[in-house]
């Protein structure tokens, strides 16, 4: 009491456990000091950590229609030229399987995810449409204070993985293992240029020509196409994810 009456009366327990020991030699341990500073009601409020965009965990959800569910990760691929690495951190639309918006560059920065994002947004929402919820891993790009702050200016709904679930991504993994036979695996790149300019015309062929049997063997943007013309056929099209 004389310590917190004194000059050290900004001090927490853990630095009084030290005056007590330093000063008045006492054996003791921080837990006990607790323990007395909470019976002599001493103790300072505790400081809250403050989240300001609060961890959702990915939960189940039905698909009927695009735009409703969107699935984002990061591939690499190799520039044996210079061996290095690229990055690809696209977004896959669950219902109609459109790559909807992608970066792919040298380097792969939170920054980089969320102008994907943005772009995607301006291409694919107009402003009366509800925006999409938008699924990831726990990445440090997606985890990032810059990403949180995208979800809010946007008013999305930004859901997480729980570790080791990629299962509960499964789409755009589903892309990627595509992404890596189709392309990545075949060609070898000398250049990035080389890289990025395979990279752009895949992702052209995969939306436009490139057929998907749970698609009824259509191409993304021939299925959007279909559902225009088949609403009411478009029951078996639905998603549990």
């Amino acid at each position: 009491m004389e310590l917190v009456a004194g000059e050290e009366h900004s001090y927490g327990y853990v630095l009084l456990t030290e005056c007590l020991r330093v000063e008045h030699h006492l054996v003791i341990n921080k837990k006990k000091v607790y323990n007395l500073c909470k019976e002599l009601d001493i103790l300072h409020p505790q400081r809250r950590k403050k989240t300001h965009y609060p961890r959702r965990l990915a939960r189940n959800h039905t698909i009927e229609k695009s735009n409703q569910l969107w699935q984002l990760d990061i591939k690499y691929g190799y520039v044996a030229g210079y061996e290095q690495f690229f990055y690809i951190a696209d977004i896959i639309d669950v219902f109609d399987r459109s790559i909807v918006g992608y970066h792919i560059g040298a380097s792969c920065d939170a920054k980089h995810v969320c102008e994907a994002v943005r772009a995607a947004l301006r291409s694919r929402i107009s402003p009366d449409q509800d925006k999409p919820i938008i699924r990831t891993d726990n990445g440090p790009q997606f985890v990032s204070k810059a990403f949180g702050e995208l979800c809010e200016a946007e008013g999305l709904i930004h859901e997480r993985i729980p570790p080791k679930t990629p299962n509960m991504n499964a789409y755009i993994e589903s892309f990627h293992a595509t992404l890596e036979r189709d392309l990545l695996r075949k060609e070898i790149f000398q250049t990035f240029e080389e890289a990025y300019e395979a990279v752009h015309k895949y992702m052209d062929f995969y939306n436009n020509r490139r057929m998907h049997r749970s698609l009824g063997k259509r191409s993304p943007a021939a299925f959007m196409e279909w559902v225009k013309e088949h609403s009411s056929d478009i029951a078996k099209y639905k998603r549990a994810v």
